[in-house]
């Protein structure tokens, strides 16, 4: 993987009518498999949000997207939290936003919920995750977004969802199908998990910038830093930079290091540019310490 040869860092470029929002990436056979939230909207109408997908061999080509989930504002699957290996599938993690009514955000029916597949191409159709457990109806989970799939770094076979409710909260479960509630952090939107050493480093969206906050038992949390990368030197992104996710790829031979993905909103803040004009970039790192990207000096 040569980084040397991008030349920007916006993978997708937003317009007035388009936005993608919130990527989430993994790296399989040779190709970047991106996803994250399409917006479309027409002029003088609502818009829709879809969850939709593009590959890349070298994050500059890349395929042209397509479209995962329905045309329907009562439920706007969108917010692709990550994809994970379980049980010989694919499992992709995505959230309902729904908008029936022309609301400017997703409404208190916004759950959280999972999608399968084989080859990362055919899904099936959404199932919830019932992440406050079995016995908690869906009408009574309460809002919640963004989730985020993670095994436990010293239990194997325990599975963590992150997901946004009162902060970050979590809940853990052996088969991701039945979910036990452990508990809230205070932290932002679009939660991504990777494990450096002994710790767990959150990334997060605090209301600007990409927050950073470390664990060693997802109890106690250190904050860190807030990563601002090249945004105010970018016009695109000059409103807002946030939903940083985090691929660690160090240990493949190809790439041999950190790959952030995230989306910039500009050159307005987001409580004018929300449906449209963001676009998805990248940065990347050998320690989570010191980021580089296109045209950094």
């Amino acid at each position: 993987m040569q980084f040397k040869n991008l030349t920007s860092p916006i993978l997708f470029h937003g317009s007035a009518t388009t936005a993608y929002r919130d990527p989430a990436a993994i790296y399989h056979d040779g190709r970047f498999h991106l996803f994250f939230t399409l917006v479309e909207a027409a002029p003088g109408d609502a818009p829709y949000l879809y969850t939709a997908t593009s590959t890349s061999a070298d994050l500059i080509d890349w395929t042209e997207p397509v479209r995962l989930t329905p045309a329907d504002r009562r439920a706007n699957f969108s917010s692709p939290g990550n994809v994970v290996r379980y049980g010989g599938e694919w499992v992709l993690s995505l959230q309902t936003y729904p908008r029936p009514n022309g609301e400017k955000y997703g409404n208190e029916d916004a759950r959280v919920w999972k999608m399968r597949s084989r080859d990362l191409t055919t899904w099936s159709a959404p199932e919830l995750l019932r992440v406050k457990g079995p016995n908690v109806p869906q009408a009574e989970m309460g809002r919640m977004i963004d989730p985020y799939l993670l095994e436990d770094k010293d239990e194997p076979g325990k599975w963590w969802c992150f997901f946004k409710q009162n902060g970050v909260s979590m809940s853990w479960s052996r088969d991701l199908e039945n979910w036990t509630f452990f508990g809230s952090h205070g932290a932002g939107e679009n939660a991504c998990v990777v494990i450096d050493g002994d710790d767990y480093v959150l990334f997060h969206s605090p209301e600007n910038g990409i927050g950073v906050s470390r664990s060693t038992d997802l109890t106690i949390w250190r904050p860190d830093e807030t990563l601002m990368l090249g945004a105010p030197g970018w016009e695109w992104a000059r409103g807002r930079i946030t939903a940083g996710f985090v691929l660690d790829l160090r240990k493949d031979p190809d790439v041999g290091k950190f790959v952030m993905f995230f989306h910039g909103s500009g050159p307005e803040n987001e409580e004018s540019m929300f449906d449209n004009y963001a676009s998805i970039g990248v940065a990347w790192s050998d320690d989570l310490r010191g980021w580089a990207w296109p045209g950094k000096e």
